[in-house]
């Protein structure tokens, strides 16, 4: 069934490249809009076949809403959500809420102490966190550990997750169909009234989790320094990991202030997607969640990162094999341009075939990685980025040359009609798989919505890509690609490591 209907929708313009078309497929979706009178956004897609429905809640809530000294929020708020309620995930919510300002004083000390820097007393410190992991553990006496997820995997949840990114942050699981209700009941509760039981401890998390991903980690360190150098206004270039010493000093009224700001419901966009009755989603939609108060306007970024003036370079030592990563400022997503730069990317590097592959992966057996994108947001102007792995005893140098090599080559000739016309046809193809999946459709609706306000947009994107022109692709790579705006990061090992492995 699942098949049939994406036949019948590729049908409706299979006489016509989607390129020429008005619109595409996936903008043919017969997807309900349902705002709430609070602003809250629902958009619904009955899907016959499975019995199964899956959803996707994403909130205008990401790394770049954070202020100076709570970076790390976003995503541990996250992990927040995931504790429970004043009903659900505890034995005894008065008890633990009049331990909780206890336990704020003591890491409210913590902090101050913390923020001396190398002045701080480090006996001080230790009792401090000794007693503040005694109150924890105390309050944890009235905490049900992980019955949000029990709950849900009783009624037969899967892929129960969450995710945070620069431009927003997403919950997600499927359900069988006959429990959706199940959803609303606990998703709107969760929303209206989250306890952040366990802050502390879970603030322990987040931080091996930055160690894990970031400190131990080539490519995650590596990227972390790239785009600090790349953008030293704008707050892309803050981790949404958070930085170790905002981390380690974020309080629990920070959080819930964070909270408050952006995790209003109209800030939010929920994707249902699968074997659903979209007049019963509906009344549910307004049951569960129609009470909920609107929250603050979503505060947009207004920083802008200056234009850059010169090529920076940067080196980071650690001992792993080499990394680069170039980066050049271009616009947002939505801006016109988005569509000709997407187009160079898979040029460049979409494939075997790619110019860059080809060359340094198949050809020259060079690089084991060549790879082009745009990051690290879609809403606010970003990077157009290579990520190049080499292949001992082969060079960052070479990978680098070599990427300059074709981009000049580009402004010097457009690409080949040859060219052209393989990225189309992967962009097509790509279009169809896009479409099978009720779980990857509510990302597409929720992600397009909550950036775009229009769930139609990805798709659109995609057609709009198609018509790009090979005088486009030459139009953008002179306008962006200069040295000035270039910015380059090589990952190197330190002298002494790299003596011990025979490296000169």
């Amino acid at each position: 069934m699942r098949r049939r209907l994406i036949a019948a929708f590729l049908a409706l313009g299979s006489a016509l490249p989607l390129a020429a078309q008005d619109t595409s497929p996936g903008e043919r979706l017969p997807v309900v809009r349902h705002v709430l009178p609070n602003g809250m956004t629902f958009l619904f897609l009955r899907r016959a076949g499975a019995p199964t429905v899956s959803f996707v809640t994403q909130f205008r809530a990401g790394g770049v809403d954070e202020w100076t000294g709570i970076s790390g929020t976003a995503h541990l708020f996250e992990h927040m959500l995931f504790k429970g309620t004043p009903t659900l995930g505890t034995r005894d919510h008065a008890a633990e809420q009049r331990m909780f300002p206890r336990i704020d004083a003591v890491a409210d000390s913590l902090t101050q102490e913390f923020r001396k820097g190398e002045a701080a007393d480090t006996a001080v410190m230790r009792r401090l966190r000794e007693r503040l992991r005694q109150l924890e553990d105390s309050a944890r006496g009235f905490v049900v550990s992980n019955e949000l997820d029990r709950v849900l995997t009783r009624n037969g949840a899967v892929n129960l997750n969450a995710s945070t990114f620069n431009d927003g942050t997403n919950y997600f699981f499927s359900l069988p169909a006959n429990r959706a209700e199940l959803w609303f009941a606990l998703e709107g509760d969760r929303i209206k009234n989250p306890v952040l039981r366990e802050f502390y401890s879970e603030r322990d998390v987040v931080m091996e989790e930055r160690r894990l991903r970031v400190e131990t980690q080539p490519f995650g360190l590596l990227r972390e320094e790239f785009l600090q150098a790349a953008f030293r206004a704008h707050p892309y270039g803050r981790p949404v990991v958070g930085l170790a010493s905002e981390i380690q000093a974020v309080s629990r009224n920070s959080a819930i202030e964070y909270f408050r700001r952006y995790y209003g419901p109209n800030n939010s966009v929920v994707a249902i997607v699968g074997d659903i009755d979209v007049d019963q989603m509906r009344r549910w939609a307004d049951q569960y969640f129609g009470s909920i108060p609107s929250g603050e306007p979503h505060r947009p970024v207004v920083t802008q990162e200056p234009a850059q003036r010169g090529e920076r370079r940067i080196e980071v030592e650690y001992d792993a094999n080499p990394l680069l990563m170039i980066g050049y400022h271009v616009p947002e997503a939505m801006h016109p341009d988005s569509r000709a730069l997407s187009m160079l990317a898979s040029i460049l590097t979409g494939g075997r075939t790619s110019r860059l592959v080809a060359r340094l992966v198949v050809q020259q057996r060079a690089a084991q990685q060549i790879a082009a994108g745009l990051q690290p947001g879609s809403r606010y102007p970003r990077l157009f980025t290579f990520t190049g792995v080499p292949v001992a005893p082969h060079t960052t140098q070479e990978i680098e040359t070599a990427v300059y090599e074709e981009l000049e080559r580009i402004q010097r000739e457009p690409p080949t009609d040859f060219e052209m016309t393989r990225v189309r046809n992967q962009i097509e193809a790509s279009g169809v798989r896009r479409l099978d999946g009720s779980i990857g459709l509510a990302f597409q609706f929720a992600s397009s919505e909550a950036l775009y306000n229009d769930w139609k947009t990805s798709f659109r994107f995609d057609r709009e890509v198609l018509a790009v022109t090979p005088a486009d692709v030459q139009r953008v790579a002179r306008t962006y690609f200069s040295r000035n705006n270039r910015t380059v990061a090589t990952l190197v090992r330190p002298a002494a490591a790299a003596t011990r492995g025979g490296i000169n």
